[in-house]
C-alpha cells in the first residue's frame, strides 16, 4: 500500500497591529454594501439594468421640460410643484422592486447571521440598509429637480430675475423630496423585512399601491348634482359624507402627491390647470380632489 505523504508548514502567528475601527467600521461596511446593492455594482450586468431604467425614467420628464423651455420660453410649462407628481409612480415602483434586494437575500441565505457575529447589532444593520437606500432614493429625487431648475433658469429671458422670483421653489423641492424619499424608503423596507422572497415583497408593495388607490376611490367617490339655477354642475357629495377627506388618506400613492402639494402650497383642481398628475390617474383625480377639498 502506498502511504499518503503530507507536509506541515509552520507559518507562524502574527497579531494584528492595525487600527481597530470596531462597530463604526462595521456600520460603514453595511452602508457601502447597501449602496452597491441598490445600484447593482459588483454584480452581473442584468442587476444594473433596472436601476438604470428607473434613473432614466425619473430624469426624462425633467430633461424634456428643460429642452422645451429652452426652445419655447413663452409657454406656460409645468414647474417644480408638478415634477414629483409626474414621477411619483416611478419612484414607488423603484422602491418596491429595489428595496427587497437589501434585506430578503441576507435573510434567505443566512448571511445576516455572519453580520451579527461582528460588533454589529440588528439596529445597526437595519439602519445601514435604510440609510443606503434612502441616500440613493434622495439622489434620484433631487437630480431631476436640479436639472429642471437649470433648464428653466437658463431658458428664461433674465435668469437672475427668474431666480429672484422663484427662489422659494428651491427649499420647497428639497423639503418635498426629502419627505417623499423618507416615505417610499421606509414603507418598502418595512414590508421587505417580513419575507425572505424578493418577488413576494415587491408584489406586496405594488399590491398595496393598487388596492389602496382603488379602495380610496370607492370610499371617496361622489356624484355631482345640478345646482338648479342654470342647469350647471353643483356641489360634489361624497358617498361617505364628511369622512371622505379622511378616507382619501388610504391611497398610498396619493400620499407623496399631497405632501408635495402641501409644501408647494398648491391645490389640484378638477380641470387639472395644467398639472401633470392628471396623466397618471389610478383613481379619478377630479373626484378625489373635490372630495378632499370638501
Amino acid at each position: 500500500m502506498t502511504e499518503s505523504a503530507g507536509e506541515l508548514f509552520d507559518l507562524g502567528y502574527k497579531r494584528y497591529e492595525g487600527p481597530r475601527e470596531g462597530r463604526m467600521r462595521a456600520r460603514k461596511a453595511v452602508f457601502t454594501n447597501g449602496v452597491r446593492t441598490t445600484l447593482g455594482l459588483g454584480r452581473s450586468s442584468s442587476a444594473k439594468v433596472l436601476p438604470i431604467i428607473f434613473f432614466v425614467a425619473v430624469m426624462a420628464p425633467a430633461v424634456v421640460l428643460a429642452l422645451v423651455a429652452s426652445q419655447a420660453s413663452a409657454l406656460d410649462l409645468p414647474g417644480h410643484s408638478d415634477y414629483y407628481q409626474s414621477v411619483s409612480i416611478m419612484l414607488l415602483l423603484f422602491s418596491a422592486i429595489i428595496a427587497p434586494e437589501l434585506l430578503c437575500p441576507d435573510r434567505r441565505t443566512g448571511v445576516i447571521g455572519l453580520y451579527l457575529v461582528r460588533p454589529l447589532t440588528v439596529t445597526d444593520y437595519l439602519a445601514g440598509r435604510w440609510l443606503a437606500f434612502f441616500s440613493i432614493t434622495l439622489l434620484l429625487v433631487y437630480s431631476g429637480q436640479v436639472i429642471l431648475l437649470f433648464g428653466l433658469t437658463l431658458s428664461a429671458e433674465s435668469p437672475g430675475e427668474y431666480l429672484q422670483d422663484n427662489w422659494l421653489d428651491i427649499p420647497r423641492f428639497f423639503g418635498a423630496g426629502f419627505l417623499i424619499a423618507l416615505f417610499t424608503t421606509t414603507l418598502s423596507l418595512a414590508i421587505s423585512a417580513f419575507t425572505t422572497r424578493k418577488a413576494y415583497a415587491a408584489a406586496f408593495v405594488i399590491g398595496i399601491f393598487i388596492i389602496s388607490s382603488a379602495v380610496a376611490g370607492i370610499l371617496t367617490g361622489c356624484e355631482e348634482h345640478n345646482d338648479g339655477a342654470g342647469g350647471g354642475v353643483g356641489q360634489c357629495e361624497p358617498l361617505t359624507g364628511d369622512f371622505a377627506k379622511w378616507f382619501g388618506l388610504i391611497d398610498v400613492r396619493g400620499v407623496t402627491i399631497h405632501m408635495s402639494d402641501l409644501i408647494f402650497d398648491v391645490k389640484s383642481t378638477p380641470e387639472g390647470s395644467g398639472r401633470i398628475a392628471v396623466l397618471h390617474n389610478i383613481i379619478p383625480i377630479s373626484t378625489y380632489e373635490a372630495c378632499l377639498a370638501g
